[in-house]
């Protein structure tokens, strides 16, 4: 059994059609048949219920799946941790969501490069989603997102809850209330973001009012933060927001805080799970040294060894 029965076998168990499968793979299908036949051979077992229409799995075949996904991550982890140890000069990929960068990730990259210039740092915005599939095909190194999403093959540290805010145009009516709850902005329209790909930081704030038993009156979806920030300047309807959005200085945006309970967003760093590199460890100690420096609170895990 080889690592392209394994990547043939997901591809027809997702498509659930041999055709598709083949197209997917940019194969013909005779080839792709026949290779699913020798992988069920050597295993000894049927993977696939034979007539059905789409194609099943088998039990057998879903417990193998499971395991082949795993197995086909591992796999690419293996060569980029090994490559990236085969390099002369050092390199470390980050992907971040954009409201952390309001937080201390600029002045984290900033140290990270004034105290280790060997390293070659590079920087991609993406969804909390996006950072966990782009770790597992080796594209990045390091996540920095919102969502508790969990994944065999991704260590996930919470390094702090943030507080959400609630943020206003200038001249909303509720701009000068002494005090907000999310009873107060369930009349007006919620805007939420992003749009996709989901689970994302929308469904974290909706959650926000189902847990309370409330629902917002009407429900915009926008692509990113700064359309929805836009739109509440607009006067179009409020939205939520990270704490460290409040340095973010807008004269027709305001931000108030909500008198609401653990109403928090978490700041999640991600890696690879077997990745056990001296630069991440790093970085994860930095970003401790950061937040004692500048007084902010935070979970300190137990140690990644």
């Amino acid at each position: 059994m080889e690592l392209r029965h394994l990547r043939y076998f997901i591809a027809v168990a997702e498509e659930q059609n041999f055709s598709r499968a083949a197209e997917r793979l940019h194969i013909s299908q005779p080839p792709l048949s026949r290779q699913i036949q020798q992988l069920e051979e050597d295993l000894g077992v049927l993977l696939f219920e034979r007539g059905s229409r789409p194609l099943k799995l088998t039990e057998a075949g879903r417990f193998f799946y499971g395991h082949a996904l795993q197995l086909l991550a591992q796999s690419v982890e293996l060569k980029s941790m090994t490559q990236r140890v085969g390099q002369l000069e050092r390199s470390l990929s980050l992907g971040f969501v954009a409201s952390t960068l309001y937080g201390i990730l600029p002045r984290l990259i900033r140290r990270f490069r004034t105290q280790y210039p060997e390293v070659a740092v590079s920087l991609r915005e993406m969804t909390t989603m996006e950072q966990i599939q782009a770790l597992k095909e080796g594209k990045i190194d390091v996540g920095f997102g919102r969502i508790r999403y969990e994944d065999a093959n991704v260590r996930r540290v919470i390094l702090r809850d943030e507080t959400l805010m609630a943020a206003l145009a200038a001249d909303h009516p509720l701009a000068n209330m002494p005090e907000l709850t999310l009873r107060s902005l369930q009349t007006e329209t919620l805007i939420v973001y992003p749009q996709t790909p989901r689970p994302s930081f929308a469904d974290q704030v909706l959650a926000t009012f189902r847990d309370r038993a409330l629902e917002p009156r009407k429900i915009m979806e926008v692509r990113e933060l700064q359309v929805a920030l836009g739109l509440v300047a607009a006067g179009e309807g409020i939205t939520l927001v990270p704490q460290c959005l409040h340095s973010l200085k807008r004269q027709d945006v305001i931000y108030k805080a909500l008198n609401e309970q653990y109403l928090v967003s978490p700041i999640i760093m991600s890696t690879r799970l077997l990745d056990e590199s001296e630069d991440i460890k790093t970085l994860l100690q930095m970003i401790y040294s950061l937040y004692q420096e500048e007084g902010i609170t935070y979970i300190k895990p137990a140690p990644m060894d």
